[in-house]
């Protein structure tokens, strides 16, 4: 099979992280828009990505993309794609669609047309008038923006944050996708000592942990494509060994986190454990402030409360006058912090050294990075490790 066209779809702000993940993986993005990124690959692309993709949301197999202005062009354009070389006669092919600024405004009659036209495509081709819809699943989605027009078929399933290792997830979960992007942002290199001293559920330690032993995240799922005949399960069996061959048996230096909530310890740790990485981590139960400080380099990732409710906002403004305090203390580490809380930078005192808009399930959040200095080549991360103020606790 020749070269496909693919979409990696991902969270506004994300796509940078995504396309650099697309090129260690070998593929190079071809074209980059808000919230997903264009590239090609065989046919065995679609389970690599799939299986080692980490901030991406889900990989979507392109059928068509063009223009149009009406129900008639949209009708006749997508009645001209090949949709048997990937549908079968039994398949089932449910259908989404999703309609912004554009000539044709209704997502729900665009559901419709999309599938009335897939259908008459899959008659002529099949002489059937009536299908069963019971075999594999390829769900269409249809995406319009400014009358441009996308069709893909999902690969994936469940979304890619759907690692199978959080069955506790807190009061205010973090995406996994989303902590892997904020790992990945702080350029953090294992060896490198990291805490977030605002675990919650575990979700930033996690990940780093399986970013710092090469574990992919799709390692323990099952995919949809994986139902699919035009995709060997030759090609499944090969990223699954690769998942397995590059996998290292333990995590360099200390990824450790900590939060005043003995539950959300708790949860951690069960997460951790189902993640494969129970023993490559510490966790503790501690207020922030009580961090660890007799590191160098370290790095601190955080997605703090962020104090939407009136009565939180006196307690925000402290604790980020208190982590202001705190790293005017630690010459050495970079700080990355997660927050829609307004006024951070002020009450924290101190400019970011970068910022980056992202969201947040539905809340728009800012992304402050305050970069420290870079380790010396000759300093020792292993000796560093050794340090006892942060032993576990639960």
């Amino acid at each position: 099979m020749d070269q496909l066209q693919l979409v990696a779809s991902t969270a506004f702000g994300l796509e940078s992280v995504v396309s650099r993940e697309l090129q260690e993986l070998g593929y190079e993005p071809l074209g980059r828009e808000d919230g997903r990124i264009l590239f090609e690959g065989p046919p065995s692309a679609i389970c690599r990505t799939n299986m080692w993709l980490r901030s991406c949301d889900r990989i979507g197999l392109v059928i068509g993309n063009f223009s149009a202005r009406d129900f008639d062009e949209l009708f006749d354009q997508i009645a001209e794609l090949p949709w048997e070389e990937w549908i079968g006669v039994d398949d089932q092919f449910p259908v989404t669609a999703n309609v912004v600024r554009s000539s044709i405004r209704s997502a729900v009659n665009t559901q419709k047309m999309v599938k009335r036209a897939i259908v008459e495509r899959l008659r002529k081709k099949y002489t059937r008038h009536w299908f069963q819809e019971s075999g594999a699943e390829y769900r269409v989605n249809c995406d319009i923006l400014r009358d441009d027009v996308l069709l893909t078929i999902d690969t994936t399933g469940p979304g890619l944050h759907k690692r199978g290792y959080r069955r506790d997830a807190g009061e205010a979960p973090l995406r996994e996708t989303l902590a892997a992007a904020l790992v990945q942002l702080s350029y953090w290199q294992p060896g490198r000592f990291l805490i977030d001293p605002f675990c919650g559920s575990g979700t930033i330690p996690i990940e780093a942990a399986m970013m710092g032993r090469k574990l992919a995240p799709g390692r323990n799922r099952v995919f949809t494509a994986m139902d699919w005949r035009n995709i060997s399960q030759d090609h499944w069996k090969e990223a699954q060994t690769e998942a397995r061959d590059l996998a290292l048996p333990k995590l360099p230096g200390q990824v450790s986190g900590s939060d005043i909530d003995k539950r959300a310890i708790t949860q951690a740790w069960r997460n951790a454990n189902d993640a494969g990485v129970g023993g490559d981590l510490q966790f503790s139960v501690r207020d922030f402030v009580e961090m660890p400080s007799n590191r160098d380099y370290g790095i601190m990732i955080a997605n703090p409360p962020y104090g939407e409710r009136m009565g939180d906002r006196d307690t925000v403004r402290k604790m980020h006058q208190d982590m202001g305090e705190l790293y005017s203390m630690l010459d050495t580490w970079s700080y990355y912090v997660l927050t829609a809380a307004p006024f951070f930078e002020k009450q924290f005192g101190r400019h970011a050294d970068r910022r980056r808009k992202l969201f947040n399930g539905q809340i728009e959040c800012t992304y402050y990075q305050y970069l420290g200095p870079r380790p010396p080549e000759d300093f020792d991360h292993e000796d560093e490790s050794g340090s006892s103020d942060d032993e576990a606790a639960s």
